[in-house]
């Protein structure tokens, strides 16, 4: 399998890039700002054509490539229905102080094709099966996209869970409460040896975080966990 990603040029969001080897077809996950150049290098490097996009989410920093990426190519976007209306306007997404850094400042299109995520489907797409989680708190779309992996199994989390932090709650459609259902009914349970490719920051695995994350410890020594 061939997993790799890059920050985007705005908030250092994850695009990844995975498929089940070089020259073959390949899936791309969390379009951002400024993505569009370094992803064609990607794609050329490792000569892949890209045959669907899968959004963990609905904010903009997440899917603002994602018309151009899929409108060029005549290729499905993904998303979870709860987070569609984003899609359409993405100002839906953002907070007051948000919409005004950058209200008039992005052109953004909505994409034409999008396919709708449902918890707990396999999508077998470009010779990979991906298991899609609903985990909702972040916003109340946003989603889990794994697959077995080579040697371990890959988690993309979006902005659920990131190396040492979790994703935040106080933007529309965040609910600290559910976050923390999310991660206690989806991010625990994964094996240890998961790795877990974030929406920000560096890779991590689900054994790492269960030891380290103050937020799963948190869970892990509720009452009636049973851990």
């Amino acid at each position: 399998m061939l997993v790799t990603g890059f920050p985007a040029e705005a908030f250092g969001t994850n695009c990844y890039v995975v498929a089940a080897g070089p020259g073959e077809q390949c899936l791309i996950v969390d379009p951002g700002i400024g993505v569009l150049d370094r992803l064609d290098e990607v794609l050329a490097q490792h000569r892949l054509q890209p045959a669907a996009v899968l959004l963990t989410h609905g904010h903009l920093d997440h899917t603002f490539s994602v018309a151009p990426v899929c409108g060029a190519r005549g290729i499905p976007a993904y998303v979870h229905p709860a987070d569609l209306e984003m899609l359409a306007d993405p100002a839906k997404g953002l907070s007051a102080d948000l919409s005004a850094v950058f209200g008039g400042r992005l052109s953004y299109t909505e994409p034409s094709d999008v396919a709708e995520l449902t918890d707990g489907a396999v999508l077998n797409l470009v010779g990979l099966e991906v298991t899609v989680d609903h985990a909702p708190g972040h916003t109340g779309g946003s989603v889990l996209f794994r697959l077995p992996g080579d040697d371990s199994p890959l988690c993309l989390a979006g902005d659920l869970l990131f190396a040492g932090s979790i994703g935040r709650t106080d933007l529309p459609g965040g609910n600290t409460a559910t976050m923390m259902t999310s991660l206690r009914d989806k991010i625990l349970p994964l094996a240890d040896d998961t790795v877990v490719l974030p929406g920000h920051g560096p890779a991590t695995t689900i054994g790492r975080e269960r030891a380290t994350n103050p937020y799963l410890r948190e869970l892990i020594a509720a009452p009636g966990r049973g851990l």
